[in-house]
């Protein structure tokens, strides 16, 4: 669990990656250090590359200001991802996958996020079958062991990054800024309308899952913060075997019947789902789940159609709990109280993330966690 947190900060990353030299240093312009020409080749060869590395980290940002930059970084994922093998894949190029997946769920591109996860997976599981990189192994109810169809079975190659992505990414309007604090206001949403996200009339190759918090006072257990209380929500998505995708991210929310409505003097009303492709998050969990619990959690949706918001029984934090302990993951601890009242709470549970206080049923490393590095500093 420690070095999954760690890579989701800032990192000084390990020399020995030289499949990305030519790529950072001929299109980002990589600083050579100037004492290089001192050390041995082999060394020098490792320094520049880790240089590389950390230049693309640190100046994340920068790289995708502008659709040349966003197209440069695309093309360098799409060959890396096309070229991965088991004797070519090392630790340093997993915590650039890492980090890569950390910045595209920033960006919302939920879709890309994962699948930079799902190449860490592959070296971390390879790692713990025999401590040597090996092809992924996958676990009773893991992407496809429960599907239904027996020819329902995972490719790695759907899961690649390819000219599918350009769309989402090299194309997307305006410049793409990390520290862009714009935020979309969550609309009401039908459960017909999530459901048909995914009848796209394509067959699917994998699906996952993602568990996202706003805390009211960013890596503080504060359960709100005048009339902040956060917010808790989840993604799904479902890659399809023409290598497209779809995703969709929503929440649980009260429909106010009156100006006390959700609060401690009126903590039930009706609910309703909204729309949160938009909504910023502080912390977030993903992993990637089978058929069968990608169905249930669907399940879990329809009965939450309509049903009644309680602040204290029946919330956001508790639809989205129940949607990721379907999934197989969860957190230790999210309970919390407040005046006339107690429950589950994104305050609570966005701590337990930042902490490690988070379980997985199969395998921590199946698990992506994020969360933003200025927590760390936070007391």
């Amino acid at each position: 669990m420690y070095a999954q947190l760690s890579a989701a900060v800032r990192y000084k990353l390990k020399p020995g990656d030289t499949t990305a030299k030519d790529f950072f240093e001929n299109d980002f312009n990589i600083p050579v250090l100037s004492d290089v020409s001192k050390a041995p080749a082999a060394a020098n060869k490792a320094r520049i590359n880790n240089e590389a590395d950390v230049n693309l980290i640190e100046g994340m940002e920068t790289h995708l200001s502008n659709r040349q930059e966003r197209k440069k970084l695309m093309g360098y994922l799409k060959e890396l991802s096309a070229n991965n093998n088991e004797v070519n894949y090392n630790q340093s190029k997993v915590k650039v996958y890492y980090r890569l997946a950390n910045v595209f769920a920033r960006l919302r591109l939920y879709p890309l996020a994962m699948k930079c996860f799902f190449k860490t997976m592959q070296y971390a599981k390879g790692k713990q079958a025999n401590n040597n990189p090996a092809p992924l192994q996958y676990s009773a109810d893991s992407l496809a062991a429960d599907s239904v169809n027996k020819d329902f079975t995972l490719n790695t190659n759907y899961l690649s990054i390819n000219t599918k992505d350009d769309s989402v990414f090299i194309n997307a309007p305006g410049p793409v800024g990390l520290k862009d604090k714009t935020e979309e206001k969550s609309k009401a949403i039908t459960y017909d309308r999530i459901i048909n996200t995914f009848n796209d009339g394509k067959k699917a190759a994998a699906y996952a899952l993602l568990f996202h918090v706003k805390q009211p006072v960013p890596g503080k257990p504060k359960v709100f913060a005048f009339t902040n209380t956060g917010h808790t929500f989840i993604t799904l998505i479902k890659y399809n075997t023409d290598s497209t995708s779809v995703s969709i991210s929503f929440g649980f929310y009260p429909q106010k019947d009156n100006l006390f409505s959700a609060t401690p003097l009126d903590p039930s009303c009706s609910g309703t789902f909204k729309n949160d492709c938009g909504h910023r998050w502080d912390e977030v969990m993903g992993k990637f789940i089978s058929k069968k619990r990608f169905e249930k959690i669907l399940l879990l949706t329809k009965r939450y159609d309509g049903l009644e918001y309680h602040l204290s029984k029946n919330n956001c934090t508790d639809f989205a709990i129940k949607a990721a302990s379907y999934a197989g993951f969860g957190v230790s601890n999210s309970k919390g109280s407040w005046p006339l009242g107690h429950g589950n709470n994104p305050a609570v549970t966005g701590q337990s993330i930042i902490a490690g206080g988070v379980y997985d049923d199969d395998s921590k490393a199946d698990l992506f966690i994020n969360f933003d590095e200025v927590l760390n500093k936070s007391k």
